[in-house]
């Protein structure tokens, strides 16, 4: 989701920043880039631990999500191609899910604020719903079970190193989009594009 069909990722790092503010600890934007893509457990985890700081995990990340909640009112929308991307791959007969290592209040959130109906897709799988998370495959794994086929035969569409890791690990093939990470750092991919609009048709006829 995050990376793929939005960039919401300068909101949820000021909403952490904000939040251990109010904790009373100052942290810097920077501390959470290594925790990209690892659901907000870790993104908000982690940055606690490197830094020392005391950390409830429902608790904080419960402030974290009301702060990002009106941070991005009316601020968000979707990469450009992502609308035109989903409906054809609908036109294709395709089954498409959304796979977010995040909690489903932020899928909700996000997927509202960026005009794509939930109802588009053919399941949702939240980080709440897998116990290892990514560059473990196992939310790619549950996606292609609720989707009724086999991981090969799926695609991943990822913007970090441990969403890219995590779909080959789950056997898939992989597309690795540079809105988050440079095309090197994502050379584990079989595909690396600068968005879903250069990818294309290519792509979907694999």
């Amino acid at each position: 989701m995050d990376g793929v069909l939005l960039d919401s990722e300068a909101f949820i790092c000021q909403a952490a920043v904000e939040m251990f503010r109010e904790k009373g600890f100052k942290v810097a934007p920077e501390d959470f880039h290594e925790f990209t893509g690892m659901g907000e457990n870790r993104y908000l985890g982690g940055v606690a631990k490197k830094n020392n700081i005391p950390f409830e995990l429902e608790r904080d990340k419960t402030r974290t999500y009301e702060i990002y909640g009106e941070l991005v009112k009316g601020k968000l929308s979707p990469f450009k191609g992502v609308p035109e991307f989903i409906d054809k791959c609908l036109t294709m007969g395709l089954k498409i899910a959304v796979a977010s290592s995040a909690d489903p209040v932020k899928i909700r959130v996000n997927l509202s604020e960026i005009g794509i109906p939930e109802q588009k897709f053919n399941a949702i799988v939240s980080g709440l719903d897998i116990v290892q998370k990514k560059p473990a495959p196992d939310i790619f794994l549950k996606a292609a079970e609720r989707l009724g086929v086999k991981p090969e035969e799926c695609l991943v569409i990822e913007d970090a190193i441990s969403g890219v890791a995590a779909g080959k690990a789950a056997g898939a093939r992989v597309l690795a989009l540079t809105t988050s990470f440079s095309a090197g750092e994502l050379s584990g991919a079989d595909w690396i594009s600068a968005s879903l609009t250069e990818a294309g048709d290519a792509i979907l006829n694999w």
